[in-house]
């Protein structure tokens, strides 16, 4: 369901950005998030890449089908983030368009292991996925940040 005009519509969204003077990277209004969304063990069955042939029957979790369809409707930014490597894409574009998932992009290559510590110069939130999709809540926690 991935849509070839969606990229533009991305690219609409996008408001540029200046700090005292200088332009940086553009970013999303706030009320548009950019998901990133992993999908074995997230939105399927968990599957290693060492067994592809497993990959076209995953089956789908349907909360998270649910969920992501609706962020996606409600103008949110889905792309796909997984350690499936760029042999398994054709598999994994099948299986998400035959069930249906609303997606802006597909990103191959995710390094393995877990353990991720994620760091940018743009605000970052991490949730981590425990077995359902639901609307996100707001929630304080303990992080590790940079030494002022």
């Amino acid at each position: 369901m991935k849509s070839e005009k969606q990229p533009d519509k991305i690219q609409s969204n996008l408001q540029e950005t200046s700090v005292n003077g200088h332009k940086i990277s553009p970013v999303l209004p706030a009320h548009i998030k950019n998901y990133l969304i992993d999908i074995d063990g997230t939105v399927c069955d968990d599957i290693p890449n060492e067994e592809p042939e497993r990959m076209a029957t995953a089956q789908v979790y349907p909360d998270a089908l649910e969920t992501l369809n609706r962020w996606y409707d409600q103008g949110h930014i889905i792309t796909f983030f997984t350690s499936r490597t760029e042999e398994h894409r054709e598999v994994t574009t099948e299986w998400l368009d035959k069930h249906g998932f609303k997606y802006h992009g597909l990103l191959m290559g995710k390094p393995r292991g877990g353990n991720y510590h994620w760091i940018d110069n743009h605000l970052v939130k991490a949730t981590r996925y425990k077995g359902k999709f639901t609307d996100l809540v707001e929630k304080e926690v303990k992080i590790q940040v940079f030494k002022s």
